[in-house]
């Protein structure tokens, strides 16, 4: 893979890294905040596939490693690549201008090298879970690599929207892991972080909308007013209220599932539309967009927790 866009730094440093410094560097250019992330949702999936396939207990543990360890290497792979891709925008904008590739800490080739084998390595346990699996890492990957960064990221404000689908793999992969096909409950978990994405990204694009633009990177936050923007952050999280819980008569969700997502749905909504009311009276601030963020962030973690546990705690309320 090559990148089409001019590098920010393609030569080494004259001063001499240590090991250590060297080490940080590989771990920053994997994203480890946004793999934590996306590990939220792998593990809790598996719980509740195994219990929608009508098994007791966890998955195995080799089974929960495997999966885990798979989807890290896939995402920290995508991340990898990503920064490759994006160093020279990464050295215009204020919020990546530590990266590694931006520092010189590492090189564009160690980059490219590094990336690569952690592809070859996630591809290769996951497949060896399942073929399915593996294929449904490829393509985590693709997505996020070729479809949003080489291609979406500069070119439309709906990058994180249809980009943002990378991010919803995890549960497709963890779900055909335990149960090796894919069925509806894994659709709906898909589509609540699918819609999920843009009222969580958003909001983060208005808090940096200076780096954006200085970067020319048609983010929606960065470039439309906050009543545009927060018009979409509301509807997008209607939407993804209603996805969740059409877990409830379509995916054999129980009674914990049913409460904690009602009610995180419930204050993200409150959220949301404060923004909103915000926008209308011009009142948005990069404290309140960030507010919206956080609180996205703790939503997914609520729902995928109660996912995990709603299994153990009675039955399924419909169906």
């Amino acid at each position: 893979m090559s990148a089409t866009h001019t590098p920010a730094a393609e030569t080494s440093p004259k001063v001499s890294i240590g090991f250590s410094e060297k080490a940080k560097g590989y771990l920053a250019l994997t994203k480890p905040r946004v793999v934590e992330l996306l590990l939220v949702t792998t593990l809790p999936t598996m719980f509740y596939a195994h219990g929608f396939a009508g098994k007791t207990g966890v998955p195995s543990l080799w089974l929960m490693v495997a999966t885990m360890v798979g989807g890290a290497l896939a995402a920290g792979a995508s991340g990898a690549f990503n920064c490759y891709i994006d160093r020279d925008i990464d050295k215009v904008m204020n919020r990546t201008s530590k990266r590694p590739l931006v520092t010189g800490v590492i090189t564009p080739r160690e980059a490219l090298i590094f990336s690569w084998i952690l592809t070859v390595l996630a591809v290769v346990l996951l497949w060896s879970i399942n073929p399915l699996t593996g294929m449904l890492g490829i393509g985590a990957i693709f997505l996020y690599v070729v479809v949003y960064s080489l291609i979406l990221k500069r070119r439309t404000s709906q990058n994180i929207v249809w980009g943002g689908a990378a991010g919803c793999m995890p549960v497709l992969i963890a779900w055909a892991a335990v149960t090796n096909t894919v069925q509806w409950p894994a659709v709906i978990l898909f589509m609540i972080i699918f819609l999920w994405t843009p009222p969580h990204y958003w909001p983060l694009s208005m808090r940096y909308s200076d780096d954006y633009n200085a970067a020319n990177v048609p983010m929606l936050g960065a470039i439309a007013g906050s009543r545009t923007v927060s018009v979409q952050v509301v509807l997008y999280t209607w939407a993804m209220v209603v996805c969740s819980l059409l877990m409830i008569p379509l995916g054999g969700a129980g009674i914990v599932y049913t409460v904690v997502t009602a009610a995180a749905g419930a204050w993200f909504l409150f959220e949301a539309h404060k923004l909103y009311n915000n926008a209308k009276k011009d009142l948005v601030t990069k404290k309140n967009a960030m507010q919206v963020f956080h609180v996205s962030i703790t939503y997914l973690t609520l729902v995928f927790l109660s996912l995990a546990v709603d299994p153990f705690v009675g039955t399924a309320l419909m169906g």
